[in-house]
């Protein structure tokens, strides 16, 4: 189904048509899960993407530093054409609609390629030292990590230790947080953020950068919430990263660590989408989060995690918030 040219509101077509755009036609592509909107602007044969970052919900700053560091590092962010950062309007290029994610479910023969290629992306950005940037400290993991008890557990109906938890995390993110060296983590590096740009792909949805652990983006690329990645992909691609720089088992800790971290984090949020903000299609995910999470919590660097999660949340406990929670929804 093509989407509808929508009729934009005034300070939109104004935007558009002081920097060249009057009259172009524009259409609504796929957005995420924040209030941002993105629509496809077409002029004849040019186009570009509008994002709509409306304050005071979003702010087009930090996306635009970014951007423009990342495209000053060579590597393919989408360039910016125009932005009016108090209005929350930016127009950037446009990509197209070649996504990793549909190109690798509709050719699995292209998966490891495609796979290796964003770890070779992964590899080159840890090569900079990270841009200006808020660091990704415990607070932030803690605060992050916490969003799991605070929407999750409530809304199955549990009640959990919520002090033993944060003492489990800082157990398990001290050897982390020790490692010196830091980089510019994109935090949502996934199939559904990587488009494919010529023989490299192009990088999305990055505004929430921050300077930690090279490990993070490579288990946001590995444990990705939504569409499965098997464990032998997982373990090869591992071992890849491994091989391009020579990273040792302090690595491999803080790959679990960061990846059971994460995934808490994703449980957390898909059920605050749900019952925050009404969108009932994210719960249906945390399954798929749960599996990657339970994965992690086998590794031995996760034990006190592992240990509080055995004592605090029922195997039956697990999986998609609006069915497990059910029987609370309906006792409320």
């Amino acid at each position: 189904m093509i989407p509808p040219v929508i009729t934009p509101p005034a300070r939109m077509t104004d935007f558009l048509a002081a920097h060249g755009w009057g009259g172009a036609a524009i259409v609504p592509v796929a957005g995420d899960a924040s209030f941002r909107r993105y629509f496809r602007v077409s002029d004849g044969a040019r186009t570009a993407i509008l994002m709509d970052a409306p304050p005071p919900h979003e702010d087009p700053r930090p996306f635009l530093a970014i951007a423009r560091w990342l495209l000053e590092k060579g590597f393919a962010a989408p360039a910016i054409h125009a932005a009016d950062e108090a209005a929350g309007f930016v127009l950037l290029e446009d990509f197209g609609d070649v996504r990793m994610r549909e190109t690798v479910d509709a050719e699995p023969a292209r998966e490891t390629a495609l796979y290796k290629t964003a770890i070779d992306t992964l590899v080159e950005l840890a090569g900079h030292a990270p841009g200006d940037i808020p660091p990704y400290d415990r607070t932030v993991y803690q605060r992050e990590a916490g969003l799991f008890t605070e929407w999750y557990c409530p809304a199955i109906g549990l009640v959990v230790d919520e002090k033993g938890y944060r003492a489990a995390w800082d157990a398990v993110l001290e050897p982390v947080l020790a490692e010196p060296v830091v980089v510019t983590v994109l935090r949502d590096y996934h199939a559904e953020n990587l488009m494919l740009v010529g023989d490299g792909l192009g990088l999305l949805d990055f505004q929430d950068a921050l300077a930690g652990h090279a490990a993070y983006d490579l288990v946001s690329l590995l444990q990705d919430a939504r569409r499965d990645v098997s464990p032998e992909l997982e373990a090869a691609m591992l071992a890849y990263h491994g091989r391009a720089t020579g990273a040792g088992a302090a690595f491999d800790d803080a790959y679990y660590v960061l990846g059971a971290q994460r995934n808490t984090k994703i449980v957390g949020i898909f059920t605050r989408l749900w019952k925050r903000d009404g969108k009932r299609r994210y719960p249906a995910l945390c399954p798929r989060v749960w599996t990657y999470l339970e994965r992690d919590l086998m590794h031995p660097a996760l034990a006190p995690v592992a240990a509080w999660f055995d004592a605090n949340i029922p195997p039956e406990k697990r999986g998609d918030p609006m069915v497990v929670g059910q029987s609370v929804e309906e006792g409320a």
